[in-house]
């Protein structure tokens, strides 16, 4: 391959290239409408010349025909009066226009079949225009159509999605931490709560044993029945009286005891 032929081809693949890249479908679509209304304008036009031509010739062919008829009778009339060489002349002037009466039949059966050709051009271009017309409405919907979501894709793919995403899931494990928090706090209330109540049930322990060590110290008397009215006292016998010096020791022991309790 030449230098020159190599060059032509880059060249000419360039200008494609450009030509591809500047032609926009819609003005495409709306100078490809104006093409076709400018054929069927000047198609029109043809049609109406090819008609007046072929309404000259037949006029012409029957004007011929009239001549025709005339001069026939104009032979047949001098036969009668016996000028058989008038006679003559009128059938030479008869087949003059027999001729040139044959001449434009021939020319008006070739307009009348152009005339019709160009009619059916003329309604098929008219069909083609009525459809392009749809078509480019519809295509140019399309483009629009395909513009928008052209448009669409560029801003979706111009969002940081990824990055919106991220956010969403550290706040979602954010949400899951303290959902976390919250029942790690709900379980350590609970445990604190049962705990109290283990205490509690230890303290009635506790309370039962110092109650039994009240009632054996105080001879198997219960500590509220020392406490009664004073005729209970006197009903009583005399070696059940207690007297402030035996009852020193056993508050002694009861506050050591307590001193232990509080110390647990």
């Amino acid at each position: 391959m030449g230098l020159f032929d190599r060059i032509k081809r880059v060249v000419g693949a360039n200008l494609n290239d450009l030509v591809s890249k500047a032609e926009d479908p819609e003005k495409m679509l709306e100078q490809a409408i104006l093409e076709m209304q400018e054929d069927l304008v000047q198609l029109r036009q043809g049609v109406a010349q090819a008609i007046a031509a072929q309404k000259r010739t037949d006029k012409q062919y029957n004007d011929a025909q009239n001549e025709i008829n005339k001069w026939q009778r104009n032979a047949q009339l001098a036969l009668q009066k016996g000028d058989e060489n008038l006679a003559r002349q009128a059938l030479e002037r008869k087949k003059t226009y027999a001729d040139s009466s044959g001449s434009l039949k021939a020319s008006l059966d070739q307009q009348t079949t152009q005339v019709e050709t160009l009619k059916r051009s003329l309604q098929q271009l008219e069909s083609k225009l009525s459809e392009a017309k749809t078509k480019k409405d519809m295509l140019k919907a399309r483009i629009t159509a395909a513009k928008a979501q052209e448009q669409l894709q560029g801003m979706v793919g111009s969002m940081n999605t990824s990055s919106a995403m991220a956010a969403f899931e550290r706040m979602e494990e954010k949400v899951m931490l303290q959902e976390s928090r919250a029942q790690a706090s709900a379980e350590m209330a609970g445990q604190d709560l049962e705990s109290q109540f283990a205490k509690l049930e230890s303290g009635s322990d506790v309370d039962d044993e110092l109650e039994a060590l009240k009632m054996q110290m105080l001879g198997g008397t219960p500590a509220n029945q020392a406490a009664l009215p004073s005729q209970t006292a006197a009903t009583s016998t005399p070696a059940a009286t207690s007297t402030p010096t035996e009852k020193e020791p056993v508050d002694s022991e009861l506050e050591a005891l307590r001193k232990q309790i509080d110390q647990m």
